[in-house]
């Protein structure tokens, strides 16, 4: 059964990327990884994703929110928003926006407002880029299960891990990586209520 469901998922994620060649393979592979060992169901799964689709999908949508500009990421029903915005006003509407997608549970507001330097981006891919390094080379933790959002030095950790300890270690590791400013929590235990 669990084959079945890696398949499935694998072949979905073919048809939902329609890209091509090894993007579309790659992401199928990671896709397939995912569901092996997330800590959610496949079908949580599914269900996060097509919100996050829908999510990102009205973003674009819609004349005040420029969505190049905001992460969404849907773990259980629960959408985080991080990302750098202009105004107040853009904030309030994405917020509003991602509150009505069906399934949408929650909407955690973790974005900032201002500009961001094309610098500034470097610095936060490269801190993005060390956090989630260090997670790969950590046997105990599924570092696919977790992502890794920075901006403007403040990262955001989202997933959800198989225990206290795990997450522990998650945030020592982002803690001890330079250019770490603030952490944001939103990873989940399994058994847990997020």
């Amino acid at each position: 059964m669990k084959k079945h469901l890696l398949i499935v998922c694998g072949i979905s994620m073919l048809f939902m990327t329609g890209g091509c060649g090894l993007a579309v393979v790659g992401g199928a592979a990671s896709g397939v990884y995912a569901v092996e060992t997330d800590e959610r169901t496949a079908g949580q799964m599914l269900d996060d994703s097509t919100i996050t689709s829908k999510v990102n999908f009205a973003f674009i949508n819609d004349s005040l929110v420029k969505a190049r500009q905001i992460d969404v990421d849907t773990m259980e029903g629960n959408v985080l928003l991080t990302g750098v915005v202009e105004t107040e006003a853009e904030t309030a509407r994405a917020v509003e926006l991602a509150g009505k997608v069906p399934g949408v549970k929650r909407v955690d507001n973790n974005m900032q407002i201002g500009s961001k330097s094309l610098s500034m981006a470097m610095t936060d891919k490269q801190v993005g880029f060390k956090v989630k390094a260090q997670l790969i080379r950590e046997s105990d933790i599924r570092s696919f299960n977790i992502d890794v959002d920075v901006e403007m030095g403040v990262v955001t950790l989202s997933g959800k891990v198989g225990s206290e300890a795990l997450k522990a270690r998650v945030f020592e590791i982002a803690r001890r990586t330079s250019g770490v400013l603030k952490i944001v929590d939103n990873v989940t235990v399994a058994g847990q209520k997020p």
